[in-house]
């Protein structure tokens, strides 16, 4: 395997500025951009969530609200053979199974850089990833959080 020169790379986002960059840096640093997957994870629905519970919110208008937003910021990305997903689930768990089902060679994953209590309450997605994915994952942080 030779990193960025055939292989599969997956950048999980999260419409966060920094899942956004490690996704742009990736983008401009491989010639083709078919080698790229791009993943949007939507957590499940409730099924006491008003949304659902009044059908005006399921998982069909969630994605395609995913895919316009998405589209807007990158334009001629879908038409360069990039390719986007929004799946329904949990995180980690569904990245990890994209990457395998896929043959992902290596996932480009952004850490936001949450410690203590933030880290513990909510989990990191990237951990996760990197803990127990089957291919090779780099973890891009900002340089504010590399301090």
């Amino acid at each position: 395997m030779s990193l960025f020169i055939s292989d599969r790379v997956l950048v999980p986002i999260d419409f966060s500025e920094i899942s956004l960059e490690a996704l742009d840096e990736t983008i401009s640093f491989l010639e083709n951009s078919a080698q790229i997957y791009v993943i949007y994870v939507l957590t499940p629905l409730l099924p006491t969530e008003p949304g659902v519970i009044w059908e005006k919110v399921n998982n069909e208008t969630r994605k395609k609200n995913v895919e316009q937003v998405f589209q807007k910021r990158y334009p001629k990305s879908l038409s360069n053979n990039l390719h986007f997903e929004v799946k329904v689930g949990n995180a980690s768990a569904v990245i990890i199974d994209y990457a395998k089902s896929h043959q992902i060679d290596l996932i480009v994953i952004a850490s936001h850089g949450n410690k203590g209590l933030t880290r513990f309450l909510l989990g990191s997605v990237a951990e996760k990833v990197i803990r127990f994915a089957k291919c090779p994952v780099l973890v891009w942080r900002s340089r504010e959080n590399q301090k």
